[in-house]
């Protein structure tokens, strides 16, 4: 089956060498004419009046969410602050080794060799919380966050905000919920190498429910659609944004600059994902904080700059949720347009953020999945919302958008809000721009290797093949338009939504009982304390 299938991308192979030796409109115009049918799909929208349709996987993303916030009762809230501490490495001695092993016996078993004696007993991964969390990050926080939430307010007005931070929210429960199972269900190679994500948990999990086959089935259609939208999506898009923004910053004239760009960018790429998880962690947890942290230090200032404005500005955002001021499809397609933008750039639900949290060093699942419900409060509530609330405080006077009015190129538009208070900003905010596109190809990268692993098998020529393809899409992406070719991959990445969500519901119940044996453990470590134990986390 394995032997078949990577046949079949070795004769599909050399059609994409076509395609790049064609021109851009001729790849655009055959692309769209086999793969058209499937994007309406994938993005086909319910009438439910002749005024406003909802995109069908944007109901399966909200309705799972809302079911995992009732089911795991408000997970998103209570687990919060638990989520900080664990991050901070509050718990990695009994996450690394049990909390029975280190605080359950009743005896004096605290000594200074006890590291030692445990260490054949230490759990297994390959990064840490904090390193999943930047990995997965990196993956999500980019082009959505500064050019989507433009978008998303030219169409919806202010009112979209807050319901970009409802869907960011419940999507906190999503994240909890999947990246448990992907911890749960991982498999971990002879040499430690970790693979994990919805394919082994879907064929794993429903394995163990009786449905073998139905699981597979799920496991190997979630692989496919990871791997086309690690090609589209997770690469040739950001590529090409990258791409498009360099050569505008430097006015560089138009024909192989793209090219040139690319290749570079394909060299540094390759550099990071040849090392694997590992190294692509080690440079995740520099960027991702550093360009968030850039990011957000210039909206923070901004926003000092209107302090006064805030209160007007969370106010037009109010009104406009509730009421839609004047914006088509009144308050619905407001409500549409936000939590479409907040589910869709947080990925809660598609399942992808489980395979890069599926490598952290734990004995219990439970602990990474409350960890990666921090990953859509850092990107919508947080970021997405700073982006919103600049936008709405430097156009209070219309200077430069009008709501209710569809724009495609939101970096423009953003780029505008911060020069408006920051001169000069823009040139930051492009440079951003092209870290965040760096930091998403190197994280879907990974995720398309574990698809491609699932299906090809693990082997060193398999390995090297996936990465000197997508490394060939880098070069792609940065020179050549893409058009339909990013539909169908952002088509793929959203399709990966449907076999997830069934698979985590129907698995619900294994995930309660995860987060129960996790925060046993905690209280186990907390009473311990209580009665005069040494912390052992110092010593990890």
């Amino acid at each position: 089956m394995k032997k078949y299938l990577l046949s079949i991308f070795t004769v599909i192979l050399p059609f994409l060498t076509f395609a790049q030796e064609t021109t851009s409109e001729k790849i655009d115009r055959v692309f769209k004419d086999y793969t058209g049918w499937f994007v309406d799909a994938i993005f086909y929208e319910i009438p439910f009046s002749e005024e406003y349709q909802i995109p069908w996987v944007l109901i399966v993303l909200i309705g799972g969410a809302i079911f995992f916030t009732i089911y795991f009762r408000f997970i998103n809230v209570t687990g919060f602050r638990t989520a900080l501490r664990v991050v901070q490495g509050k718990y990695e001695d009994i996450e690394k080794h049990g909390a029975d092993t280190l605080y359950g016996d009743p005896t004096d078993n605290v000594d200074h060799n006890i590291i030692e004696t445990l260490r054949d007993d230490s759990a297994h991964g390959e990064v840490s919380h904090f390193q999943a969390l930047t990995a997965a990050l990196s993956a999500t926080v980019g082009l959505g966050n500064i050019a989507g939430v433009a978008v998303a307010l030219s169409i919806g007005g202010p009112g979209a905000t807050f319901w970009m931070i409802l869907a960011g929210l419940l999507g906190m429960a999503s994240k909890f919920a999947e990246c448990t199972l992907g911890v749960k269900y991982r498999d971990v190679g002879e040499d430690g190498t970790v693979y994990g994500g919805p394919m082994y948990y879907l064929s794993k999990g429903f394995g163990e429910k009786g449905m073998k086959g139905l699981g597979k089935v799920l496991a190997v259609v979630f692989a496919v659609f990871v791997i086309g939208g690690s090609f589209g999506g997770g690469n040739m898009f950001q590529a090409n944004q990258a791409a498009a923004q360099f050569i505008k910053l430097f006015n560089f004239e138009s024909g192989n600059a793209g090219m040139y760009f690319g290749i570079v960018m394909a060299i540094i790429v390759a550099i990071v994902i040849i090392g694997g998880i590992k190294r692509i962690a080690s440079v995740t947890e520099k960027i991702v904080p550093f360009m968030a942290g850039v990011y957000v230090l210039a909206a923070l200032i901004i926003l000092g700059f209107n302090w006064h404005l805030i209160d007007d500005a969370f106010a037009l955002i109010i009104e406009g949720a509730f009421s839609g001021l004047g914006i088509a499809g009144g308050l619905v397609g407001v409500m549409i347009q936000g939590i479409r933008r907040g589910a869709f750039s947080n990925e809660a639900g598609v399942g992808s953020a489980a395979i890069a949290h599926s490598a952290v060093r734990t004995k219990y699942p439970a602990s990474e999945g409350i960890v990666a419900l921090l990953e859509p409060f850092v990107d919508t509530v947080v970021i997405c919302t700073m982006t919103a609330l600049v936008i709405v405080i430097t156009n209070f006077d219309g200077s430069f958008m009008e709501y209710g009015v569809p724009i495609k190129e939101g970096v423009e538009l953003t780029a505008t809000a911060f020069d408006s208070v920051i001169p000069h900003f823009s040139i930051v905010l492009t440079v951003a721009v092209i870290l965040f596109a760096f930091s998403t190809m190197i994280s879907w990268s990974y995720y398309g290797m574990q698809g491609w692993v699932f299906l090809f098998g693990k082997g060193k020529i398999s390995d090297l093949v996936y990465k000197i393809l997508f490394l060939f899409f880098v070069v792609v992406g940065s020179s050549i338009s893409l058009g339909a070719v990013i539909d169908f991959s952002d088509a793929m990445i959203f399709a990966m939504v449907v076999p997830n969500i069934i698979g985590v519901v129907v698995l619900s119940p294994i995930i309660s009982r995860e987060l129960k044996k996790y925060m046993n453990a905690i209280n186990v470590k907390h009473d311990a304390l209580d009665e005069g134990a040494e912390d052992l986390t110092k010593h990890m």
